[in-house]
């Protein structure tokens, strides 16, 4: 059944049928091949979007349009750049400290290149760094909007596992923070080598009008994360607060959103985050197949046959993570994955959390690698730097990245202290 159901499934999305499409034909097919009832279908997909913590999927995807049209990006660039821009590789920290701080509050890998992307691929170039590396460094940059909250995905495959998506979000601040400081220090090293970027006198007066400037929209995640993780509001409610905020920065700080912009903004946000939780409510028919046919079981005993150490599966696991991610879309891939391999990690002794969070964090890599890379297509885009050229350049911050993951698959705290100290 479930050989059925993936072969339908990767036929027709190599055709260039829509994923959503291409799963749920591949499990309604299935389901009448083997004479089960067709109402299940229906019945799961009602049933999976019946949560009140899905709501913060659409809201938060919101909150990211409106930081793209609003000025908030711009702002948050010009912060970064005064605080770390002076050095040796500065705006390749900027670059890094821009999309971190941007994905605490949009969430969302392609809503940073978006917004940020063009500003700093071209302040890149104009500062003497080669704009195949300055935009390799932003694909890899965009990738941190998926590991740290609210990254949309961790709430999702949360939400999918049923683990606490608070948790799940905390959790990801840890690999978040090993792969941004990686990177620093990889920008740092290979500027230094080559003479990457200009280094400018610092301007104290410069740097504080900026700071100054960019506080109502660099204030954004701080209220946003720091009431969740207190628990003041929910992970909904917060996405409910950054829409709230965003909104009113953009509307009234800023004066960069008109009112009449608003129905153009709900209605992309809504077309975005629709193709999200679609996705989700099929992928949930696929999982009752999954179940019938003991796919899980099967799995865990292809695994363990292999090994029992749970570190040494978790790594496996991240091999598949990549593998799929390169392949397809990870909002489908994180909901087909999860029924399939979380139970035999559980089996052999990984924490919940952690398979939740190594997963997110191992799938995000498929969004800035060829050949269906989100990511990388969209710099591609931005940056006018051709895709083979860009996938190229990219190669060495893949290579940071993959040891990020091992070690984030090795030293399970990475994950568990922040989930459960914030929490």
């Amino acid at each position: 059944m479930s050989l059925l159901l993936l072969t339908i499934f990767l036929g027709l999305s190599f055709l260039g049928v829509p994923l959503a499409v291409s799963l749920g034909l591949g499990a309604a097919t299935t389901l009448w091949y083997y004479e089960l009832p067709l109402s299940m279908v229906t019945q799961s997909m009602a049933t999976s979007i019946n949560s009140f913590l899905l709501i913060a999927v659409p809201l938060f995807v919101l909150a990211g349009h409106i930081m793209e049209r609003g000025g908030l990006s711009e702002r948050i660039f010009s912060a970064a750049e005064a605080c770390v821009g002076r050095f040796r590789g500065g705006l390749g920290h900027v670059n890094i400290l821009s999309s971190f701080v941007f994905g605490g509050i949009s969430g969302s890998s392609v809503a940073d290149i978006a917004s940020i992307g063009r500003i700093t691929i071209g302040a890149m170039t104009t500062r003497n760094y080669p704009r195949p590396y300055s935009a390799a460094l932003t694909l890899i940059t965009s990738t941190l909007a998926t590991l740290v909250p609210p990254s949309i995905l961790m709430i999702v495959a949360a939400a999918a596992a049923g683990q606490s998506v608070g948790q799940a979000l905390a959790g990801g601040l840890g690999p978040g923070i090993l792969l941004a400081a990686a990177l620093f220090v990889y920008n740092a090293m290979i500027s230094k080598a080559k003479g990457y970027g200009t280094v400018l006198p610092f301007n104290a007066g410069a740097s504080l009008r900026a700071i100054g400037r960019s506080l109502p929209s660099v204030g954004a995640p701080v209220i946003i994360l720091t009431a969740m993780f207190t628990g003041i509001v929910t992970p909904t409610e917060a996405a409910a607060l950054a829409v709230l905020y965003t909104l009113a920065v953009g509307l009234l700080a800023h004066r960069e959103i008109a009112l009449t912009d608003l129905p153009e903004l709900f209605i992309s946000a809504g077309r975005t985050a629709g193709t999200v939780l679609l996705i989700l409510m099929v992928a949930s028919t696929a999982t009752y197949v999954f179940t019938i046919d003991q796919l899980p079981s099967k799995a865990s005993s292809s695994i363990m046959a292999l090994t029992s150490d749970p570190k040494v599966v978790l790594l496996l696991m991240g091999l598949i993570f990549l593998a799929v991610g390169m392949l397809m879309d990870i909002v489908a891939a994180a909901l087909m994955l999860i029924p399939i391999l979380m139970p035999t990690a559980v089996k052999v002794g990984v924490d919940p959390l952690h398979f939740i969070v190594f997963m997110v964090a191992a799938l995000a890599m498929g969004l800035a690698t060829p050949p269906v890379g989100t990511c990388l297509f969209a710099t591609a885009q931005v940056s006018g730097v051709p895709i083979e050229r860009l996938s190229l350049a990219s190669v060495p911050f893949y290579v940071v990245n993959i040891v990020v993951l091992i070690l984030v698959a090795l030293l399970p705290q990475v994950v568990l202290w922040p989930a459960r100290f914030l929490t």
